[in-house]
């Protein structure tokens, strides 16, 4: 066998009465939603019983998926599952630096509730969305949404699959030219235009929290989104402060990771996005997932079987 990561889901993948299976029956996992109580008050509450709208804002999906992913995380590692290297979505890449050690559980939880709380302002001020273009190359993409001057390529998934942020109308109007080139768009179920320069006053009032966190070297390799290479040297703050407002090479990372040995990566937290993603990428690597106690039981017994 040859390495594991680790990659935790980021914001979209939440679902109503997350965790909550694996809160109960877990120890490790129960230890995860008590410590982010502990800062952020109320967040098992809004895993286990808020409904769809309540957790759709986003000053909630980040805490809220954060929590999630690394209650996930704690129930592997419970039962000696531990990964070689790790990376996440988005938010998710805060999740990552918990779990390798690079800042304590409090730290990331009230830099993910910061981050969430800034980001869901400035979607607030700006009429923006995103949408996901299927079927066509990241050039072609990239082509058409320089023909508008509010629409970003963002979010580079896999073969065939980028998402697009920006002002919704223009959003609208870019449908027409991706099904001229035979491509599907697809307005997702979000608040704003992450991942791009709407998020520049987010990125900004993000670096003072920053400023004030405590980080230490990793004890795994973090693969970063904005660079698609592990942190060696590099800035945490800096990177994560970037990060923000700049794509999220998600093909360009697992590809990397690939590279560096992973032939098996399990996805923790709600939904099955990554999973869908790095099966496209890489259809020779084995794809786990971990997001309640059924997914838990399949990936120990499939892990366990392929040691």
């Amino acid at each position: 066998m040859g390495k594991i990561a680790f990659v935790f889901a980021g914001q979209g993948a939440q679902t109503v009465g997350m965790g909550k299976d694996v809160c109960d029956a877990v120890p490790a996992a129960a230890e995860v939603f008590a410590k982010v109580d502990a800062v952020r008050e109320g967040t098992s509450r809004q895993c286990f019983e808020a409904d769809a709208a309540e957790l759709m804002e986003t000053k909630n999906t980040q805490p809220c998926v954060f929590t999630v992913d690394l209650a996930m995380a704690a129930a592997l590692e419970a039962e000696g599952i531990h990964a070689d290297m790790t990376a996440g979505y988005s938010l998710g890449e805060l999740a990552a630096l918990v779990y390798a050690g690079a800042m304590t559980l409090e730290d990331g939880t009230r830099l993910v509730s910061e981050r969430g709380r800034l980001m869901q302002a400035c979607s607030e001020a700006h009429e923006t969305g995103m949408a996901a273009v299927l079927k066509l190359s990241d050039e072609v993409v990239e082509g058409i949404c320089a023909k508008y001057p509010d629409l970003y390529p963002v979010n580079f998934n896999s073969d065939g699959q980028v998402s697009v942020a920006g002002d919704k109308e223009q959003l609208q109007q870019m449908r027409g030219d991706v099904k001229e080139q035979k491509g599907i768009a697809k307005i997702l179920d979000v608040s704003g235009a992450f991942h791009s320069p709407y998020m520049n006053e987010a990125a900004e009032e993000f670096a003072k929290t920053l400023a004030e966190t405590e980080f230490t070297e990793p004890k795994i390799p973090v693969y970063s989104n904005r660079t698609a290479g592990s942190y060696e040297g590099e800035d945490v703050r800096k990177l994560l402060q970037e990060q923000i407002i700049n794509p999220v090479y998600w093909k360009k990372l697992v590809r990397n990771m690939i590279d560096e040995g992973v032939d098996t990566f399990i996805e923790l937290g709600p939904g099955k996005a990554l999973t869908s993603m790095i099966t496209r990428i890489d259809k020779n690597v084995k794809m786990y997932r971990v997001s309640d106690m059924e997914t838990l039981r399949q990936t120990l017994e499939g892990v366990k079987n392929n040691a």
